[in-house]
């Protein structure tokens, strides 16, 4: 142990030892040196005087090297900072023998130590360049016996602005670096042309397939800084039509400690490409909502479910009570959140349509808001289960608003959905009605009851992104419903953020909607995703086009016929003014429907049709339901549930 220790020390202690030896020979030189220049390059000076005054020289050089600790820098990694140091190391020796010089004219000790004005500063001079140029000169030195016969792979950078510039750095300044930067790549006239550290910069148009093939370049690095989004898009669209592989910097914020790290640049995913600028919401607000309060999350371990939990753990409720069915996923998130240091939760696995259960739970947790997640969601699932559908995302939403309404919860958040509007199948039917039954509850004026309404979320469970994945991951093909059909997305933050933002500025009654700018075509997803795996359409990975599914619409809607929106603080967030509802009518609808779905005891399709007169089916069975009655007064017997045979 203690050899290895002598070891160690060694091999950690000798190198800046002989860098301090090395940096006071170049004193000693450059002393010498501007002797000689001072005289001509002649030896026409006294020179017993050179050699009393350079002990004197290296010794104020020691001194300051020793204060300023310019020799402890790693020398293959100087840069700006170390020269610096040098500069500070110089100017602090000359001053040093400066003030000797002073204090012997006046003290008269020895006409040996004068040094001229002059040698003392061109000393200085060649000190700092000599000191300089032996740093980088065995900085080069030990990078090219290190690299050796080393491959790089060749890339580009598009921006050469300060993110380019640290990027570059980032991915060259240490001795394992693989790359070897061609270029940069930006579309400022003013910097087209010109060099950044010894590098290019070249226009965008100059950049082509000929350009890449004879620059053997395999990957171009995109590091631009608060771009927006559209504009993000189509840049690094045309950039995958290039045969190299297109990474992207991270976000300045998520940079480890405010360094960018080689480990953070990743290939670009698509989730890249339809992320937008995030929201910024007024956290001061969620926190005075939050802060010691009793908490409860419906179908907390679902994908925005868990998310509400762990933004909520963030603002120190006094409890947090996470309800879900799914036992292997609320242990996962129950892990989760202990191995990140939160303790203040409650995991109960249970059903919201248990009444019984339920009502035990709010009077046990006593819970002052409560955000409601749980709901089946899939759309063609749905379509042949509305059984299914109508008990979970209607009665049990009707359950969990009425337990509110009676334990005296002071906030009720539901979370529905883009395809509640214009409803075109089962699903989104469901999550109407639900709607409406919250705006129902908000007329008995106690619990504030709000609405937040969004589109598809990045990588929820059953969403497009992963299933494009598995299928690429199989070779193929994608499969896509339609070539024309479009959504819109947002990511599980933002979504979840959205839902508490809702709950602390909503005054009840509101339906609160995201402006998630312009829709994405999938058809043009999927060809990026082929593209962002190394991949080719359709020579290596072909499209195949089936068919909508049952319910599914080509263009989802946030915002039914006859609403409009209006403003809030943030320009983002918008709420929507629904039109006048017989409440009374509409209860009693819903009443009617969840207890036929109980018994099995007529057309619920019917009855939801009938309380969401613009609910159409389409590409399903269920259109049937849409057509008028053969006879007047003539009563549908069967339950559609029971007849249905999923094609």
């Amino acid at each position: 142990m203690i050899q290895k220790y002598i070891t160690y020390s060694a091999e950690r202690y000798a190198s800046k030892w002989l860098v301090l030896a090395i940096d006071l020979a170049t004193i000693a030189f450059a002393f010498v040196l501007s002797y000689l220049i001072r005289f001509n390059l002649t030896l026409d000076f006294q020179v017993e005087n050179l050699l009393v005054q350079l002990p004197l020289v290296l010794l104020t050089g020691l001194i300051s090297f020793l204060i300023v600790g310019s020799y402890k820098g790693v020398v293959r990694h100087t840069g700006v900072r170390d020269v610096y140091n040098i500069f500070n190391a110089v100017c602090l020796s000359s001053i040093l023998v400066i003030f000797i010089v002073l204090a012997n004219r006046v003290f008269g000790v020895l006409n040996l130590f004068t040094i001229p004005l002059s040698i003392i500063i061109i000393n200085s001079l060649l000190t700092f360049i000599g000191l300089t140029a032996s740093r980088f000169v065995f900085k080069s030195i030990y990078s090219t016996m290190n690299q050796g016969t080393k491959a790089f792979k060749k890339v580009l950078i598009y921006g050469a602005g300060d993110s380019g510039v640290l990027t570059h750095g980032a991915i060259t300044n240490h001795s394992q670096s693989e790359y070897k930067v061609v270029g940069y790549i930006d579309r400022d006239v003013k910097k087209i042309g010109k060099n950044i550290n010894g590098v290019p910069v070249f226009a965008r148009k100059t950049v082509t397939k000929d350009f890449i093939e004879k620059n053997s370049i395999s990957e171009i690095i995109f590091s631009i800084q608060n771009i927006d989004s559209l504009k993000l898009r189509k840049t690094v669209e045309g950039l995958m039509d290039l045969p190299v592989v297109v990474k992207i910097v991270p976000p300045i914020e998520n940079w480890i400690n405010g360094e960018l790290k080689v480990s953070q640049i990743k290939q670009v995913q698509i989730e890249d490409l339809l992320d937008r600028a995030p929201i910024k919401i007024k956290n001061s607000k969620i926190e005075m909502e939050l802060l010691n309060k009793s908490i409860m999350v419906t179908g907390g371990a679902g994908s925005i479910g868990s998310e509400i939990v762990r933004q909520i753990c963030a603002y120190s409720p006094k409890s947090l009570i996470i309800i879900d069915s799914a036992e292997s996923a609320l242990y996962d998130l129950q892990q989760e959140l202990k191995q990140n240091g939160h303790h203040n939760f409650i995991p109960i696995v249970s059903d919201i349509r248990d009444k019984n259960r339920m009502n035990a739970l709010f009077s046990e947790h006593k819970p002052n808001m409560v955000f409601h997640a749980a709901a089946y969601k899939h759309v063609p699932l749905m379509e042949y289960n509305s059984y299914e559908a109508i008990k979970i995302n209607i009665a049990g939403t009707k359950t969990i608003a009425d337990l509110s309404l009676i334990h005296g919860v002071e906030k009720f958040v539901f979370v529905s959905t883009d395809k509640a509007v214009n409803p075109t199948n089962v699903m989104g039917a469901s999550k109407r009605i639900a709607e409406m039954y919250i705006s129902c509850m908000q007329k008995e004026e106690k619990t504030k009851f709000i609405t937040t309404r969004f589109g598809n979320v990045l990588g929820s469970n059953g969403s497009v992104i992963p299933l494009f994945r598995k299928q690429i991951e199989m070779g193929g093909p994608l499969t896509l419903t339609h070539k024309d059909i479009t959504r819109y997305f947002m990511t599980i933050p933002e979504a979840s953020q959205l839902v508490l933002e809702a709950g602390a500025m909503g005054e009840g009654g509101e339906i609160f909607i995201f402006d998630m700018g312009e829709s994405v075509k999938i058809y043009d997803l999927a060809k990026n995703m082929i593209k962002l795996s190394g991949l080719r359409y359709p020579e290596d990975i072909d499209i195949k086009i089936t068919g909508l599914r049952p319910g599914e619409k080509l263009y989802e809607e946030l915002l039914a016929n006859g609403e409009n929106t209006m403003p809030t603080y943030h320009q983002k967030i918008k709420i929507s003014k629904v039109r006048e509802l017989d409440y009374a009518k509409v209860r009693s609808q819903i009443d009617e429907l969840c207890i036929t779905n109980m018994f099995f005891n007529g057309n619920t399709i019917q009855l939801m049709k009938e309380i969401v007169p613009e609910y159409v089916s389409k590409n399903s069975t269920l259109c049937e339901f849409d057509k008028k009655p053969k006879a007047e007064g003539e009563k549908e017997k069967a339950n559609p549930n029971l007849k249905i045979v999923q094609p």
